[in-house]
């Protein structure tokens, strides 16, 4: 079986070789970069199944190359940062990163969140890719939402699961618990801020009426139901 890919860009090469034996010892392969640069020149030759980035990067801006692999990869991005305040931790999560680890850390840590955005994959990858719902296709194989006129728009993957989640239980309400139970995220202010980005994205990317959405119905102090009927394929 072929072992996971995680790729590790911090340019503190204690770290780096630290998360390398710890992860490769729990059953992955790894490639560490200490540049933005080496790193984004291997994206073209290795397809990763998981990116560890640090924001404070010598050669680039950390939310940056975030949103980019968010957008661009498909991969699951989880940053790792010594910024602990929670607007930086609100920000990464709305620019598409999955999750965020504040060091120092736990090892053993990391490798469970690791396997645990593994095990939330495996399971959307083993059910259809294709979803179609008022004159929208959605393509969870190649992150992208299809109009009736062939357009396309991307969409990261941290917003791929909320939208998936919503496509999964049309017209049944999702509370906020049970979005925290589905999509990994602990109890707090930027989970909550982050759940909100990313709804507000998938309604701009859908050209909902941002006062009067049709789709993604808020129900104030319970959640969101998703209003389209949905067919997969």
């Amino acid at each position: 079986m072929t072992r996971p890919l995680v790729t590790i860009l911090d340019d503190e090469p204690e770290i780096r070789t630290m998360l390398a034996d710890v992860l490769e010892e729990a059953g992955f392969d790894t490639l560490s970069f200490g540049r933005a640069r080496a790193f984004e020149a291997a994206l073209a030759q290795h397809r990763p199944d998981v990116c560890l980035v640090d924001l404070s990067l010598p050669d680039t801006d950390g939310l940056t190359l975030v949103h980019r692999l968010a957008l661009e990869q498909g991969a699951i991005v989880i940053i790792i940062s010594g910024r602990a305040q929670v607007q930086d931790r609100v920000t990464g999560l709305e620019l598409g990163a999955d999750d965020y680890i504040i060091k120092p850390f736990d090892p053993a840590e990391v490798v469970a969140r690791i396997r645990a955005r593994l095990r939330s994959n495996k399971v959307a990858s083993q059910t259809s890719d294709t979803a179609y719902f008022s004159g929208w296709t959605a393509h969870f194989d190649r992150y992208a939402l299809e109009d009736d006129q062939g357009r396309e728009t991307p969409f990261s993957h941290a917003e791929g699961e909320v939208l998936r989640l919503f496509l999964d239980a049309p017209k049944r309400l999702i509370s906020r618990s049970q979005m925290q139970e589905s999509l990994g995220g602990a109890a707090s202010e930027s989970f909550d801020r982050a759940m909100d980005v990313r709804i507000s994205r998938l309604r701009t990317k859908l050209r909902e009426d941002p006062k009067n959405p049709q789709l993604i119905k808020t129900i104030y102090g319970a959640g969101y139901i998703f209003m389209g009927d949905v067919t997969w394929s």
